[in-house]
């Protein structure tokens, strides 16, 4: 092992225990004051997935077997992609106060924002097990899978996050921009539609290169159609869950020094 991956890990364990505060205070936030609290993470895309069921179910009920659980895999996960990332997004220049006044490795609170967001992920699946009792769909023992999944989405936030937390200090605009990007992304990712209605050569460009769908995929093999994931479409979700990690880490890395500069 390098000296410098000895020192990051040295690093890391010294500010684990900030981390886990962020990570607390991130979820306590998200829920102060209200009158639920974490009830809210089931009750929130349970109440989301009713209603664009109601709304598309008229268009694709009859071409995709289990509307619900279909809509529930996509949503799901895009969501914790989109909201994970949007969190990162600003978690350099939201603490700017604090990154000031002492010094904290800034990739902690990028960290802190993403884990946040994919425990609350894990919450909402208390929601989707009702769907799929609710809807009578089978328990299958391929969703024994499902931690694997979310550990490459984990994996793909979390490097597209440094990414875009990087660009934020120097760009403000990227927050909007990349609000426009995740729209458009939204709809070009097979979550409320059967990916078959679309031309031939767009299916094929969402199957190469929107990362998304080998995890949105993958969720709904397990848990849709009861079948183990395919080697070729696991092996993709990896290599696009740690060359994003590479691309973000290596360009956060490289402009940290410069933050202090800009925020």
């Amino acid at each position: 092992m390098s000296s410098t991956m000895k020192y990051r890990i040295k690093v890391f364990r010294q500010y684990k225990d900030l981390i886990l505060e962020l990570v607390k205070r991130d979820i306590k936030l998200k829920y102060r004051r209200s009158f639920l609290g974490y009830v809210w993470s089931v009750l929130n895309p349970l109440l989301i997935m009713i209603v664009m069921t109601i709304v598309f179910s008229a268009m694709f009920n009859k071409t995709i077997e289990n509307y619900p659980i279909y809509l529930f895999t996509g949503r799901m996960l895009f969501e914790c992609m989109r909201n994970g990332t949007m969190g990162g997004l600003k978690s350099v220049t939201g603490n700017s106060a604090l990154l000031k006044k002492t010094y904290i490795p800034k990739y902690v609170f990028t960290l802190a924002k993403v884990t946040s967001q994919m425990i609350e992920t894990v919450f909402s699946l208390g929601a989707f097990f009702i769907v799929m009792f609710a809807t009578k769909t089978p328990f299958h023992w391929q969703l024994i899978f499902l931690p694997r999944i979310l550990i490459q989405l984990y994996i793909f936030t979390l490097g597209l996050s440094f990414l875009l937390a990087e660009m934020n200090v120097f760009f403000h605009d990227i927050e909007y921009i990349y609000h426009a990007f995740a729209t458009a992304w939204q709809y070009l990712t097979p979550l409320f539609y059967p990916i078959e209605r679309l031309p031939n050569v767009l299916q094929v460009c969402i199957k190469a290169f929107n990362p998304m769908y080998c995890y949105i995929w993958q969720f709904r093999d397990i848990a849709l159609y009861g079948q183990t994931p395919g080697p070729r479409i696991v092996i993709m979700g990896w290599i696009w869950a740690f060359a994003m990690l590479a691309v973000g880490l290596w360009r956060f890395q490289k402009q940290k020094d410069r933050f202090i500069l800009y925020i």
